[in-house]
């Protein structure tokens, strides 16, 4: 056998055993909204429109059985989307870790129109002093009809999401009523949550109620929930109204259960946006309101902090509290908070234009904001209406990215700044993830305000900020994780997340500019992230570079996972949809807790994938992610010009193990010659020499002694 062919034979050997290693979870006892929503955005753009950009049919999957007619269409089409939207059911009608719609400034103002008469005639007579439940009850009942749907029992409907809680379930699910008759059971410890409002929360939980209503409210549908596409020529409108004609046989939604989601979708964010700019307006003092019609920084920053605290007060039997204060507990203005938020109002000012009818999806949109069943433009009626809202919040966004975020000098935006006596005092660090989201996000901006001043400036801010990270992040090994203006790189071990984020980015500013040097740039970041990253045996990523243990998150999986979507439909590399179906098995496939009927569930694990029905769930978790997970990969240590050659020893598991002082190790050699053994550390430091010498054909024992090591995970390698 020549010394290729021992090699890989033993490779052979290697990936024999490595089918064994699993991921394990380490937390379960914390949700942080705006990393489990940015995994909910980043899989539901790589579920059904990245398999449907492959040309999958997905009219061919059955979610109950699992991986036909492949795994890659299953796993985009059933798996990652639907994963996705259990996220946003979970968080903004079934937790209830957030300000509940009662008391949203929509609600709220329609209430006050109302005479005292009011109370009650909505909510069965229910005479109690407040006008809102009457006010959110009428508005279900209306969705509902416009959607020949019904409404689910005890939900918790919110239009801010608080930043983290505790996800387990202080009760025992319903079983037969938990999926629509009746959510009360799936409501979270509301003492076991942060009440504290952070933008990047609100806005990746925005940006993901947006993909959801605009997928849901792109069509029609009859009374027999036929799916009907808008051409323009029909709608649910009545003739020259836009208010419903219950005559006509048509239905907004593509069929009655999506109608009615996106339209409470679409309610919360409305009321999420007017709440954030009438209330956590920061001046650098106080928080209060802005105008986003005539808002100028040059007039005066106002921007939305990092952290907001909630104070609540309880209403009385039956009503859910209500906020009666809001402190700034860090007044930090950061990057990531920005563009989340303006991730999702840019979008949203997307699905309500008027003047766009470039699809059927459009044209559907035009019948939902016309007045009926949410207001028209300031263009038509004169008064702002949602539309305008967005466009006007997306705007007041991006001004503050470049009054209080850009250095000019340097040429770079940077992750944190503030006010000062009204000054902007931008700090001096630029991460690679935050760079990389931002071309995301001002791709979006030129697109959405093209011929217009903001579309120069955005594809300027744009060269800025991809020239930079071209310029100053990218190493031969790789991009660095972070820059110090006045310093240079971070000498930190280079992370997977880094690389995926500037792909992410870069593949981004190439579509927004065409220019070449973002490509490759782009492509460079991911053939890292593949090659340095990436191992096949296992099917999974490292998270950061020589180190054993990759550690998961919701936030770094869903980095990569839109790494390797843009790499396929931008960059053209062939292998990403099978990495990506490879890694979501191994990682997410563990990570997700529990699921539901919509990927195949009934019970019982009845579709086979290893993740409990909500019900069965042994923890009483819902169907999110764990926010830690980690998985051990096979010691990659110093190899030299020898080899190991397969039958010349065995190496036994060594005892007792875990071990503390000393452990006993095992071998037995068939062949006689010369052979080391040597103990290395989970970084690839050689930290011990057993033997160096001539060994007989027998079996042997030897005691290591690990005194005088730190604690830890060390791994024997033999050689010959």
């Amino acid at each position: 056998m020549n010394l290729k062919g021992n090699r890989i034979a033993l490779m052979a050997l290697l990936i024999a055993s490595l089918a064994f290693a699993q991921v394990q979870i380490t937390n379960t006892n914390v949700y942080y909204t705006a990393e489990q929503m940015l995994l909910a955005n980043e899989i539901n753009e790589s579920g059904e429109p990245f398999a449907e950009a492959l040309v999958y049919n997905l009219d061919n999957l059955d979610p109950a059985i699992l991986n036909v007619p492949d795994s890659i269409s299953y796993t985009m089409g059933i798996e990652s989307y639907e994963y996705s939207r259990y996220q946003l059911g979970t968080i903004i009608s079934r937790s209830g870790m957030g300000l509940h719609m009662m008391w949203a400034p929509v609600i709220s103002e329609m209430a006050a129109m109302e005479p005292d008469s009011f109370d009650g005639t909505f909510t069965g007579g229910m005479i109690n002093g407040f006008k809102e439940d009457d006010i959110l009850m009428k508005t279900i009942m209306h969705f509902a009809m416009l959607t020949n749907h019904t409404a689910p029992g005890n939900p918790w409907p919110q239009f801010a999401e608080f930043v983290s809680g505790d996800p387990h379930l202080p009760q025992a699910i319903d079983a037969d009523n938990f999926s629509w008759a009746d959510f009360s059971t799936l409501r979270w410890d509301r003492s076991m949550m942060d009440k504290t409002l952070n933008p990047a929360a609100l806005g990746q939980a925005l940006m993901k109620q947006y993909l959801w209503a605009q997928d849901m409210l792109g069509g029609f549908h009859d009374a027999d929930d036929n799916g009907i596409d808008p051409d323009g020529n029909f709608s649910p409108d009545s003739v020259d109204s836009p208010n419903f004609d219950p005559a006509n046989n048509v239905y907004y939604g593509g069929n009655g259960l999506d109608g009615f989601i996106g339209m409470v979708l679409t309610a919360e964010a409305i009321n999420k946006v007017k709440f954030i700019v009438t209330n956590l307006a920061y001046d650098g003092t106080n928080l209060g309101m802005l105008d986003p019609a005539t808002y100028d920084p040059a007039n005066g920053i106002k921007y939305f902090p990092h952290a907001v605290a909630v104070t609540e007060m309880s209403m009385g039997t039956m009503l859910p509290p209500k906020a009666n204060g809001f402190t700034v507990t860090d007044a930090t203005s950061n990057l990531f908070d920005q563009v989340s938020l303006l991730w999702g109002t840019i979008n949203f000012k997307n699905m309500m234009d008027p003047d766009n009818s470039r699809d059927a999806a459009h044209l559907a949109y035009h019948s939902v904001f016309d007045g009926n069943p949410f207001p028209a433009p300031m263009s038509v009626t004169g008064m702002p209406g949602p539309f305008d809202l967005m466009k006007g919040t997306s705007k007041v966004l991006f001004q503050n990215l470049l009054a209080l975020h850009f250095d000019g000098t340097a040429g770079t935006f940077v992750d944190e700044s503030g006010l000062t006596n009204g000054l902007a005092q931008p700090g001096n660090v630029i991460t690679t993830v935050n760079a990389g989201y931002l071309l995301v996000i001002l791709k979006q901006v030129a697109e959405e305000f093209a011929g217009t001043p903001l579309e120069s400036m955005a594809l300027n801010a744009l060269n800025n900020q991809a020239g930079f990270l071209l310029a100053n992040l990218q190493e031969t090994d790789g991009f660095a994780n972070s820059y110090i203006i006045g310093s240079g790189t971070d000498n930190n071990a280079k992370l997977a997340v880094s690389q995926a984020a500037a792909a992410r980015g870069l593949y981004a500013a190439y579509e927004a500019t065409g220019n070449s040097n973002y490509l490759n740039g782009a492509d460079a970041a991911y053939m890292v992230l593949l090659n340095d990253f990436y191992d096949p045996n296992y099917q999974a990523f490292r998270t950061e570079s020589g180190n054993t243990v990759a550690t998961y998150t919701p936030f770094n999986f869903a980095v990569i996972t839109g790494a390797l979507r843009e790499g396929s439909l931008v960059g053209g590399h062939a292998d990403a949809p099978a990495i990506y179906t490879r890694f979501f098995k191994q990682v997410a496939n563990v990570m997700q807790l529990s699921e539901g009927e919509a990927t195949g569930e009934t019970g019982l694990d009845s579709d086979g994938d290893g993740i409990p029905f909500i019900p069965e769930q042994a923890d009483q978790l819902p169907p999110v992610f764990a926010s830690e997970a980690i998985l051990e990969f096979a010691f990659v240590g110093v190899e030299d010009d020898q080899t190991l050659v397969p039958g010349l020893f065995s190496l036994a598991q060594n005892y007792p193990n875990p071990f503390n002082p000393s452990t006993t190790i095992a071998f037995q050699i068939a062949s006689p010659g010369r052979y080391s053994l040597n103990i290395y550390d989970v970084t690839g430091r050689m930290v011990s020499t057993l033997f160096n010498k001539t060994l007989e054909n027998k079996a042997y024992e030897l005691n290591f002694d690990a005194s005088q090591l730190s604690t830890g995970v060390y791994y024997p390698k033999f050689r010959h």
